[in-house]
């Protein structure tokens, strides 16, 4: 990869890394219901209109919506109002890659390998330093509600792969639309009818709308549309490693602009984390590569 499309990519995972500082930021302002729903519906108007939408049948678009709006950003959301710090929950959901292997070997029959066994146990040693050290900015609510964000990202996932080869921008904006309705439903049954959420949204100041716009411009369209444009130029083997920074940007922007503390246990934590997540995406590549060496 050249150094500019290298920078690129780096672009995209320093944006995805940091988006939790800006969801503790608008966190400050917005229900964390309600917030998940502008999020969407600002990823979905007016970019439906500009996107056709992928020739996939409504159920994948409606499960891909439910799991990743309803479901992986809500249970985030409600995680990071009070019960976890954003540098550790930028690290936590990314149990997601344990479950996704999971859920390939329980669904699709994948067979499970020495190494992914080994990238588990290492990462699960992560968490559980995480959960020997839970305090007051994080709780064991919130690394349960964290891992369940992780677990419907995963299962997002398994949809989207049963997906194919689509425009992976346009397949976001279409599937955000589905995200919306149910958490407009579930943000005034849980957090307050229509005069509560208005007063809310109109109390906001410019920075939390700010915040919004980011997640869903930034963070969604523009990292996602970078994302796959890279794909499109490169093999996925070259791309994704690059994804195992997002939580060593997460806890590096949360140190840095929140002013996280950052203990030796968590830098154990993470370290073990990383360490398990790196084994799980890069073992196969590095095996394949001594092969070639040695044949």
């Amino acid at each position: 990869m050249g150094l500019g499309h290298l920078l690129l990519g780096l672009l995209v995972v320093a944006i995805w890394g940091s988006n939790f500082v800006v969801i503790k930021v608008a966190l400050g302002s917005f229900p964390p219901i309600l917030m998940a729903a502008l999020r969407f519906a600002s990823a979905t108007v007016p970019a439906i209109f500009f996107f056709r939408r992928p020739q996939l049948p409504w159920r994948n678009l409606a499960a891909y919506g439910l799991l990743i709006g309803g479901g992986q950003f809500s249970l985030l959301y409600l995680a990071m109002q009070s019960q976890i710090s954003p540098g550790l929950a930028s690290l936590v959901v990314q149990a997601q890659v344990l479950f996704t292997v999971g859920l390939a070997v329980l669904l699709q029959g994948e067979r499970v390998r020495l190494f992914q066994l080994l990238a588990a146990l290492l990462a699960l040693s992560g968490f559980a330093v995480i959960g020997l050290h839970t305090d007051g900015s994080t709780t064991w609510l919130g690394i349960v509600m964290v891992l369940g964000s992780g677990l419907c990202w995963a299962l997002g996932n398994m949809v989207g792969r049963s997906a194919g080869r689509v425009n992976m921008l346009a397949y976001m904006v279409w599937t955000s639309a589905f995200s919306v309705p149910p958490l407009v439903a579930l943000s005034l049954l849980v957090e307050g009818g229509p005069a509560v959420l208005g007063q809310a949204m109109a109390d906001a100041p410019l920075l939390a709308w700010g915040a919004i716009l980011w997640q869903s411009m930034a963070n969604t369209l523009l990292g996602y549309g970078l994302w796959a444009w890279l794909l499109v130029r490169y093999d996925a083997a070259t791309v994704t490693p690059l994804a195992l920074l997002v939580p060593v940007f997460g806890m590096a922007s949360s140190v840095a602009l929140l002013g996280e503390p950052f203990p030796a246990w968590k830098a154990a934590a993470m370290l073990l984390v990383m360490a398990g997540l790196s084994l799980n995406v890069l073992w196969p590549r590095l095996r394949a590569a001594w092969l070639g060496r040695s044949g």
